[in-house]
């Protein structure tokens, strides 16, 4: 089957969905989410805007020998003509797709030197040694190379697929990456943003999609709600 007709297929599901069974917000009075899946079964999850958002105003750096983990999700999302090749890094070999099978929190067990870009989204809160992935996702860069990474902050909730396959260990703050990422990257390599606000965490946690939100309400920021941080690092 086409894979564009089966994505609009979806998407109309997940439209007919928010429609027949609206949110109130001022309903919230529960102890169960409305949805669990992140909002995936109604639209797009929020933190997924947040991330298109991030990588569309870094765009221009994707580009040269491109690298992704898992999938080429946003590599295909944001292709263009100045991309020469793009692989999958991947932990998993069960993944067929994957051109590169490593294990970032091995040192003995990563390429160095290949990429101009890599992106990583959502991946450290799963890894607990993630110091020594960001060493390892340094250490892949071509001098130059650059790094869009996000990772989740404190106001989201478990993943439960990926605790019961690899666990789900960390939540950070703009404050802690920054610190982490600067020790491999070096001061002024290193720049970092959080996006989120009270309402936009709040429907996180209850499974909302960013389409139920406002463009105004989704674009709010406020730091003391941090549902993702983005981190731009250049390997110097």
């Amino acid at each position: 089957m086409n894979i564009s007709l089966v994505k609009k297929f979806s998407n109309l599901i997940k439209f007919f969905k928010r429609k027949s069974k609206k949110i109130n917000l001022n309903n919230t009075h529960n102890i169960k989410p409305i949805s669990n899946d992140f909002g995936w079964s109604r639209g797009k999850p929020i933190d997924r805007f947040y991330i298109e958002e991030f990588l569309t105003k870094n765009k221009k750096l994707i580009k040269g020998d491109c690298g992704e983990i898992s999938e080429t999700r946003y590599l295909d999302m944001f292709y263009n003509d100045l991309i020469k090749t793009t692989k999958i890094f991947d932990i998993d070999l069960a993944n067929k797709s994957a051109d590169i099978h490593g294990d970032l929190e091995d040192i003995n067990n990563i390429p160095e030197k290949i990429f101009d870009c890599f992106i990583s989204t959502q991946v450290l809160n799963f890894i607990y040694n993630y110091s020594i992935a960001i060493d390892n996702l340094h250490k892949m860069l071509k001098p130059k190379g650059v790094l869009l990474l996000t990772v989740s902050g404190p106001s989201t909730h478990i993943s439960e697929y990926d605790m019961s396959r690899w666990g789900d260990y960390w939540r950070f703050t703009e404050q802690s990456v920054l610190k982490t990422f600067e020790k491999t990257f070096g001061q002024n390599n290193v720049e970092v943003k959080s996006y989120g606000n009270v309402l936009a965490a709040t429907s996180m946690l209850q499974g909302i999609s960013s389409e139920e939100l406002t463009k105004d309400e989704i674009n709010y920021y406020d730091p003391i709600y941090p549902i993702l941080i983005s981190v731009k690092a250049q390997k110097i």
